[in-house]
């Protein structure tokens, strides 16, 4: 069966996991604990990066690879378009949404939290001792805002307004590329998982996030369409 070693509230890891369900492969999740559970990963790979797949004697890291291994070993539903241009177009997107708009979803969601104790204590880690969590918890939201602003650079504006041209598209017709489901529409969908968490997420963050984006009436189109997927792919998986 194949392993999947991951961080349960990475986009990263939430995109491989969505791919495993879209092509109904059975697997088993391993949770790892950030920082000491690091060490086995870099026995295994070389590297500390998540999400980490093992199939049979192949160890792949790296989302996008992963993607491409799943696709060889279990081709149907296909989610590499067929059409040259149509796949191009797909790799950008994912490429896009892996780098400039993750890092602008992890920006918003630390000043999300810095904000929202309740965001904050759900972010954490089980393994997590209570008496930690409860001094996380307490920390005054004044301080940790200044950290956010500090630590981060304001590009919610132009996050803000690559997402309204997506919800634009999705509005138009279904899918982000071509006319069927792609590696491209599940790359952007579970990076917006940072912005407002879906139910997969579990019932301590699902509808949680950062309020300026889940709460914007231009996106509420967009995050209809993420949740419709999600609940699609796991209804193929049941």
């Amino acid at each position: 069966m194949l392993e999947l070693n991951q961080f349960r509230h990475s986009p990263f890891c939430l995109k491989v996991r969505m791919v495993l369900e879209a092509k109904n492969l059975s697997y088993r999740l391993v949770e790892i604990t950030p920082g000491i559970g690091q060490v086995s990963i870099f026995r295994l790979s070389g590297q500390r990066q998540l999400p980490l797949l093992i199939d049979g004697s192949d160890v792949i890291h790296d989302s996008s690879a992963i993607i491409r291994h799943l696709n060889e070993i279990s081709p149907e539903p296909n989610l590499i378009p067929k059409d040259s241009n149509q796949a191009s177009i797909a790799f950008l997107i994912e490429d896009w949404a892996d780098t400039t708009m993750a890092k602008g979803c992890k920006k918003a969601l630390i000043k999300a939290a810095a904000n929202d104790s309740q965001l904050r204590m759900a972010l954490l880690p089980e393994e997590v001792p209570s008496s930690y969590r409860k001094i996380i918890g307490e920390l005054p939201n004044s301080i940790l805002n200044k950290f956010s602003e500090f630590a981060t650079t304001d590009i919610n504006s132009e996050l803000l307004a690559s997402l309204e041209q997506l919800t634009n598209l999705i509005k138009s017709k279904k899918w982000i590329v071509g006319n069927k489901i792609s590696f491209a529409d599940i790359a952007v969908a579970a990076q917006l998982s940072l912005l407002k968490f879906p139910k997969s997420a579990g019932k301590e963050l699902a509808g949680k996030g950062c309020p300026e984006f889940m709460d914007h009436p231009k996106l509420t189109d967009l995050f209809d369409w993420r949740d419709q997927l999600e609940t699609s792919l796991m209804e193929v998986a049941q």
